[in-house]
């Protein structure tokens, strides 16, 4: 069974955070730097929220809200859905689809470990598809 720690193995714990006294401009030209949807929002070493380019239409953009001078505490989601590393794929995948969310931080004893996100997990199943037919072909292939 596939878990969150295969993920972060192979694609590496690096989270972009922002905090949340930043004002929601800081924090979106970060998303825009790095080409990202999503920032995990953190007071200290404390996990309080994630931002993502919906909050920014949401809660900026459509209640005329000035990018600037919002802090992104007052329009982040929260509380934030998290994982641990041991959690299997399967279990994030149900709970991304049912809850529409794309970001899923990784905690572990209240430790940010990492991020895992709808297109790590299209990545993993494709991976698995691949390996699949790989598999299929060989087994038909070495009958001949």
């Amino acid at each position: 069974m596939v878990t969150v720690q295969d993920i972060l193995d192979r694609k590496g714990r690096e989270v972009v955070t922002v905090d949340a006294a930043a004002t929601v401009l800081q924090a979106a030209r970060r998303m825009n730097e790095r080409g990202i949807g999503g920032l995990v929002v953190m007071e200290g070493a404390r996990l309080v929220g994630i931002f993502t380019e919906r909050d920014v239409l949401r809660r900026v953009v459509a209640e005329g809200r000035d990018p600037a001078r919002t802090p992104v505490r007052e329009v982040m989601t929260a509380p934030v859905l998290r994982c641990g590393p041991d959690a299997p794929l399967d279990e994030c995948r149900v709970l991304m689809t049912d809850r529409r969310i794309r970001h899923l931080p990784v905690v572990e004893q209240d430790e940010l470990r990492g991020i895992i996100t709808t297109g790590d997990l299209l990545a993993q199943q494709v991976r698995e598809q691949q390996d699949k037919i790989e598999f299929l072909n060989s087994y038909v292939f070495d009958i001949r």
